[in-house]
């Protein structure tokens, strides 16, 4: 499986979460929200500007901004 950054993801994309990169409060910010190692994620759709992108994780409906979804590494796991 491909490594890449959450915002990379298409939308009906899964991936696993491997790591958040950076640090401090925003990477803090990222695991309150549970995204933390191991966590599958879903994109469902970005807004019709590319921002921000709506995600499925443990199931609820997260809006991330772009920048924060690239801080994001996941496995690809295919189309869902």
């Amino acid at each position: 499986m491909a490594e890449c950054s959450l915002s990379q993801l298409s939308p009906g994309q899964s991936g696993r979460v491997c790591r958040i990169e950076g640090q401090g409060t925003a990477r803090q910010r990222l695991q309150e929200m549970g995204l933390v190692r191991g966590t599958t994620v879903k994109f469902v759709r970005a807004a019709p500007l590319g921002d921000p992108i709506e995600i499925r994780v443990r199931g609820y409906s997260l809006s991330l901004r772009r920048q924060e979804a690239e801080s994001v590494m996941v496995e690809r796991e295919g189309e869902a």
